[in-house]
């Protein structure tokens, strides 16, 4: 019998504490794209990839972007498929089967086409390049929230898009009125 979830958790944020024994999601923050009975998928959002630009994407997929294009940051979006990319945008973009409407702010899609609309100056207003993602079983999510391993809060645009993503954890927090300060790894008893 599948486990059923209690809560809906697409399209909020998981905030990781301190205490998150997988050191892959340290200091992470994700988007959750999806969150069901059969598991949930998201995207880390605050790590950027030192070694891989934007530019190396375009090249691989031969795609030549437009001289006024913005910078565009790639992500770590998580362990799962690091070589497959996925875009956490604005809902102003659709590319039909491509692209998953997560709610009325935010999109996701996972196809070619819509970085060659990025290059192209076509693509969505706002937008987040990830490679890989964050996948949890049926069930696991929940437990891992139920220790404690995360917290949750609304997604807005400000912290998705606009921060720089060393200040996007912190932003999260707040959102819960929680200091990143009075956080600690270690639980005890006074």
């Amino acid at each position: 019998m599948a486990q059923t979830t209690s809560n809906d958790l697409t399209g909020k944020l998981l905030i990781a504490m301190p205490g998150l024994q997988d050191s892959r999601f340290e200091g992470g923050l994700v988007y959750l794209c999806a969150h069901s009975d059969e598991g949930s998928m998201g995207l880390v959002i605050n790590k950027a990839l030192a070694r891989i630009s934007a530019a190396d994407v375009f090249e691989q997929l031969e795609v030549t972007p437009i001289d006024t294009m913005e910078a565009l940051d790639v992500c770590y979006g998580g362990p799962v498929e690091m070589a497959r990319g996925f875009v956490l945008h604005s809902a102003d973009y659709n590319e039909g089967d491509a692209s998953l409407p997560v709610n009325d702010t935010f999109s996701m899609t996972a196809s070619k086409d819509i970085l060659r609309d990025i290059a192209e100056g076509k693509g969505p207003t706002q937008r987040l390049l990830c490679l890989g993602y964050a996948g949890w079983s049926p069930g696991q999510l929940d437990a891992e929230i139920a220790q404690n391993a995360w917290l949750t809060c609304d997604a807005n645009s400000r912290i998705v898009f606009d921060l720089d993503g060393a200040q996007k954890w912190a932003a999260a927090l707040e959102t819960l009125g929680v200091s990143a300060a009075v956080l600690s790894a270690k639980s005890g008893r006074a």
